[in-house]
């Protein structure tokens, strides 16, 4: 039986904290790129996150254990989480923060439709169906049409099949650690596994490609420093925490309010231009993750309704 609770006012405000701090990933990116390169700062941000998070291990005596081959899946997650911000940190030069907020949330998306395929009683619904179909929708919408937008940065479509691709990985991730043993262990094994695999690909790819820019002023030190301990560390442990107490289903319905904020922030803070085809088809992106993520929330709420 499911003790897990639904969701109070604590709990709210906590995940609507976390929206905006996640939302904020991607502006924080992008504005100090000129400072530290994306991929360097991706690097830098998960061995500083791992190294707080093998601290949070000593202090509870937890350990990357090897038994029961839990390093295998281990390295596989490492491997795309790796990916995903690889997807993220290059996609970003050619496209903005907002863009890039709603593609890389399309992973529920992903998500769905692995669960579907590889187990029974993640059958999606004829109503999830649709919000898939809405989803993909919304992202013809946007590639059908480019504004004035497009003529600033020509390459924008590719920076968003990039993000695309990120939410991709994202999702398989998700599916990687559902079907292995990874779901059995410490939430802080599963991260400091993701983390350790995203330094180590993420700087060997920065050194590869060159994109090591490093110029370490007040502004460039203190973004690093909110994504390495604010997004990467703290916001996982309370998210984690919360899963452990409420339904997953709600705090997903809340969690897809972090790209609403992805795309105020990056309009707001970054002057992203929006051009009418993707503002229409982020709304449908955004209807579709709703529809999936949310279809048990909205069944019942439409039940309690009728009743």
């Amino acid at each position: 039986m499911d003790t897990r609770k639904e969701l109070d006012g604590r709990a709210t405000g906590l995940m609507l904290m976390l929206c905006v701090l996640w939302a904020l990933q991607q502006v924080a990116i992008k504005a100090n790129a000129q400072d530290i390169a994306p991929l360097l700062q991706l690097a830098l941000r998960s061995g500083i996150a791992a190294v707080l998070v093998g601290l949070l291990m000593l202090f509870r005596r937890e350990r990357l254990t090897v038994k029961g081959g839990i390093w295998r899946p281990g390295l596989l997650v490492g491997l795309l989480f790796a990916l995903e911000y690889l997807f993220v940190g290059e996609g970003l030069r050619y496209t903005t923060a907002s863009h890039m907020g709603i593609f890389l949330y399309t992973a529920p998306i992903f998500a769905a439709l692995g669960l579907h395929w590889k187990l029974p009683s993640e059958r999606l619904r004829p109503i999830q169906w649709g919000g898939i179909l809405l989803a993909f929708g919304g992202i013809v919408v946007t590639f059908a049409g480019r504004g004035d937008s497009a003529t600033d940065m020509p390459l924008m479509w590719l920076g968003d099949l990039l993000g695309i691709a990120g939410g991709m990985a994202w999702a398989a991730t998700t599916l990687a650690v559902r079907f292995s043993s990874l779901s059995r262990a410490p939430a802080t094994v599963t991260l400091q596994y993701q983390l350790l695999g995203a330094f180590v690909i993420l700087l060997v790819a920065a050194l590869a490609t060159g994109e090591t820019t490093l110029q370490l002023n007040v502004r460039s030190v203190s973004i690093l420093a909110f994504q390495s301990v604010v997004v990467s560390f703290v916001t996982f442990l309370i998210w984690f925490a919360l899963l452990k107490v409420y339904l997953a289903s709600r705090l997903g319905v809340l969690s897809f309010l972090t790209p609403l904020f992805g795309i105020g922030f990056g309009v707001w803070l970054m002057n992203d231009p929006l051009d009418f085809n993707f503002v229409v088809g982020s709304l449908m992106v955004l209807g579709g993750i709703l529809l999936v993520s949310g279809s048990e929330w909205l069944l019942q709420a439409r039940r309690r309704m009728a009743a």
